[in-house]
């Protein structure tokens, strides 16, 4: 079974109890940008039409845009937070957060 497939079967597994919560940490690491896309994509509809929340840790500004709302960290405290979050928003932010270290 491909990576890709495996992600998917583990993100399957994961959302058929329907949790109300789902943590997810770099749930796109090691997939390629297309298989990537559909696991966000997975990720965002099952929070919009279950209602489930998902709490995804990702450093990929493209995945952080996929979400409604941005906590940002900084070692290990809150350094911001961005709603409706785009990629340039997030990039911004994290280029911010790089230039204060």
């Amino acid at each position: 079974m491909s990576r890709p497939d495996q992600q998917r079967v583990a993100l399957a597994r994961a959302l058929v109890s329907r949790p109300e919560v789902l943590f997810a940490d770099e749930p796109t690491g090691n997939l390629d940008s297309r298989s990537g896309a559909e696991v966000l994509g997975l990720l965002r509809d099952s929070a919009r039409n279950l209602g489930q929340t998902i709490v995804m840790v990702t450093h990929d500004a493209g995945a952080a845009a996929y979400a409604d709302r941005v906590v940002l960290l900084a070692d290990g405290r809150l350094a911001g937070e961005i709603h409706n979050p785009d990629i340039a928003s997030v990039t911004d932010a994290l280029q911010s957060l790089a230039a204060v270290r």
